[in-house]
């Protein structure tokens, strides 16, 4: 991290996993897939950064899940907070937005499968709505 860079920190619910972000978070996405419901109680709303602008700090006490066949799940092993999902096949990582510690900047961009989320919530705000992933093409 190089000095005039944007950092951004965050943390788990009882600190043991720490991490700082130096460079542009991505706008919001809201995952309404049923893991990530499953995981979270509701549904992820989460940024994404490369991988190289991410600082993780207390790294024994982070846990990784494979949640499926291309995918993993970071959460605190001590506290249970979820904290990132990561594709084997990007660059880059998803933080949940919770973990941070103040104001990010950030807003929402899109909801994706939304085909599988719960009944019990609307989504409310103009970002789109995918039933599934954003489209191959489709414009932002």
């Amino acid at each position: 991290m190089t000095a005039g860079e944007e950092i951004h920190s965050g943390a788990c619910l009882c600190g043991a996993v720490r991490y700082r972000v130096a460079g542009p978070l991505e706008p919001v996405v809201g995952c309404h897939c049923t893991m990530c419901r499953k995981q979270t109680g509701h549904f992820l709303a989460s940024t994404s950064v490369a991988m190289e602008d991410l600082v993780i700090e207390g790294p024994d006490s982070l846990r990784w899940y494979a949640s499926s066949d291309f995918a993993r799940r970071g959460f605190c092993g001590v506290c249970g907070s979820v904290l990132f999902w990561q594709s084997d096949k990007r660059s880059r990582i998803a933080i949940a937005m919770g973990g941070f510690d103040g104001p990010t900047g950030v807003t929402w961009d899109k909801h994706i499968f939304v085909a599988d989320k719960g009944d019990y919530y609307e989504i409310e705000g103009d970002a789109p709505i995918f039933d599934r992933r954003r489209p191959k093409g489709a414009d932002a």
